[in-house]
């Protein structure tokens, strides 16, 4: 049997909430929290403050976690002086990196940096290992000089370690919009890439290659099952695989007060045919989750992960 690991942060005015949280889940619906619900891990460098995780299990069996180096609790009222432009344009050109062989112990913290000084603020990376190249392809989205950093796109770089990485590419780019919060899967030997778009629809899209990196065409169909729901008020697709086939993604819903923040769920037959159906009555959480990536572990990880206690005194 498998279980799943959802790496997440919290909607938090203060500085426990932009760390790294984990909640469990024994089917993917209905989650409980970790460390009695307090941060697994904490972010001393860079912004001192992490968002939206990727999470990965390497082929050899070692585990990674990539955040965003960003600290709106610290950072909005300090450096960026309540400006979302200036984040953008002059936020970390790093992303913030964790390994473990076990999920419960973690190296310390490192910070990676994608991106040269031509881009903006790195957000929200994802994972996924190339069958072909036979390594890890990391996307995020960003601002960048060569359009004044107007609209957003998606880069990758390449890596077979996590130490040494390729100049960033470009993954993906909308002509009529922005596009951020990318999370790529794969089935049937196809690659399937979620992401928000800003605007031409304001919701999260499908997109579909047969490459990893491109080119993608978009999948109707998910407009389809989209349609229903608010523009502007989702985010941070992220999806599993679960154990009987099908696919659950979850959306994060942020058109309410922060505290009412919280992933919606969605089910899949296949991914291919891009026909969602929201679930909401089947999940939930013990508190809401914010911007993050599920892994499926196995029981015996689960059962750890509900064991672990850290205090105060180990971070």
């Amino acid at each position: 049997m498998q279980a799943y690991l959802f790496v997440h942060f919290k909607e938090k005015r203060t500085p426990d909430g932009e760390q790294v949280y984990f909640g469990v889940s024994k089917d993917g619906f209905n989650w409980e929290e970790v460390n009695d619900g307090n941060p697994v891990l904490w972010s001393y460098y860079g912004d001192k403050g992490v968002r939206d995780f990727t999470i990965t299990r390497t082929k050899e069996g070692k585990f990674f976690i990539l955040a965003t180096d960003l600290s709106l609790s610290y950072g909005m009222l300090n450096q960026y002086q309540h400006s979302w432009d200036k984040i953008s344009r002059n936020g970390s050109k790093c992303l913030v990196l964790w390994e473990s062989d076990d999920l419960i112990h973690w190296s310390e913290q490192r910070m990676i940096k994608l991106g040269d000084e031509d881009f903006g603020c790195l957000w929200a990376p994802d994972l996924i290992y190339d069958k072909k190249n036979d390594d890890y392809v990391i996307h995020w989205s960003s601002s960048h000089s060569s359009n004044n950093n107007g609209e957003k796109g998606i880069y990758y770089s390449r890596t077979k370690d996590f130490v040494n990485f390729t100049e960033a590419k470009v993954l993906y780019q909308k002509e009529d919009s922005g596009v951020i919060d990318s999370a790529m899967y794969e089935e049937d030997g196809n690659y399937y890439l979620f992401l928000k778009s800003e605007k031409n629809p304001a919701r999260i899209i499908l997109m579909e290659s047969e490459n990893i990196t491109g080119p993608f065409e978009k999948i109707e169909e998910f407009d389809n099952s989209m349609e229903s729901l608010q523009s502007g008020e989702y985010e941070a697709p992220t999806a599993v695989k679960l154990e009987d086939g099908r696919w659950c993604l979850f959306l994060d819903f942020y058109g309410c007060s922060a505290e009412e923040q919280g992933y919606v769920p969605f089910i899949a037959e296949k991914m291919s045919t891009g026909r969602f159906i929201r679930s909401d009555k089947s999940f939930t959480f013990p508190y809401g989750y914010k911007h993050g990536t599920i892994l499926t572990i196995t029981m015996e990880e689960y059962e750890s992960l509900k064991a672990y206690k850290k205090m105060p005194s180990e971070y």
